[in-house]
């Protein structure tokens, strides 16, 4: 809707370089496959040409000459020590035991930008490092029109002290295609304490999903809890749940009500679509590696 044309790298070869999937190429294109069907599903527009999916191996292969002169040059022109502080952008830190592999990476990433000719690189903030590399990058080689770094927030882990969710720890995070009585647990389980704002996942997801999807967030209460409540601001809400107005007890039951009717969608493709229905059979019969 603001004009862009957007192109998702599916970033088949970099998984591999990270050892995702234990490093199975096949495994991973059909983790790929699956998270089409996803965003296909959650109501991505995919008419009109303005979304395009790209997948690293075969753009890569099809264009090599192109391709790794950049990451070459990149590479020539950056320190080791600047390439390990890029390290964040693969889960890992520069204490890890980093694999040859892993130091080619943030090379390559950096190299994407310029070889995708991307204006904006629309990212979570644990990738900012790479896209700052290659801002920097534009000034060693005199390139006037840096690509726009756009970063956007991560989400915490449901449990207490998890800065980030964690796909490999199924109580930190909620699933795509989890159903609604998995929701409903794990939001229950939740770390949420009363009047405390700072580092509470519950009003993280309000404030970064409930309240950007719907415009407003409901609270439904017994009459002598303060009855129903429907918030359009996230500072609202803040108002009430800081002043023990607004309990967990009743925000957590509407937080997954919300949860799940955006999630809905997501279980009918997978139920009622064979071929996303066989991808998501695959993908759960894979033991998620870090």
């Amino acid at each position: 809707p603001a004009g862009c044309k957007v192109k998702i790298w599916i970033a088949d070869w970099f998984a591999q370089l990270n050892n995702k999937m234990g490093g199975d190429l096949k495994k991973i294109q059909t983790v790929g496959r699956y998270l089409i069907e996803i965003w296909k599903a959650v109501g991505m527009d995919l008419e009109g040409g303005k979304v395009e999916f790209l997948w690293s191996s075969e753009e890569i292969n099809s264009r090599a000459s192109e391709y790794w002169p950049l990451v070459m040059d990149i590479a020539r022109r950056n320190k080791l020590p600047r390439i390990m502080r890029c390290v964040q952008i693969m889960g890992r830190s520069e204490q890890d035991e980093l694999t040859a592999a892993q130091i080619l990476y943030p090379c390559m990433q950096c190299a994407d930008i310029f070889f995708l000719k991307a204006d904006i690189c629309q990212l979570g903030m644990d990738q900012r490092k790479v896209n700052v590399l290659a801002r920097e990058y534009c000034d060693d080689i005199k390139r006037k029109n840096k690509p726009i770094i756009l970063s956007h927030h991560m989400l915490p882990g449901l449990q207490q002290g998890q800065e980030k969710m964690s796909k490999s720890d199924p109580s930190s995070a909620i699933y795509m295609e989890d159903e609604e009585a998995e929701v409903n647990v794990k939001i229950k389980k939740a770390y949420c304490p009363p009047k405390i704002i700072e580092g509470n996942p519950c009003l993280e997801y309000i404030k970064f999903i409930i309240i950007p999807w719907f415009n407003e967030f409901n609270v439904e209460r017994s009459v002598e809890n303060g009855g129903e409540k429907t918030y359009k601001s996230f500072e609202e809400l803040v108002a009430d749940y800081e002043s023990g107005d607004l309990h967990p007890g009743d925000l957590k039951p509407a937080l997954s009500k919300a949860i799940n009717e955006i999630l809905q969608p997501v279980r009918d493709h997978f139920k009622n679509d064979a071929n996303a229905k066989d991808l998501l059979k695959r993908v759960k019969g894979y033991r998620v590696t870090r």
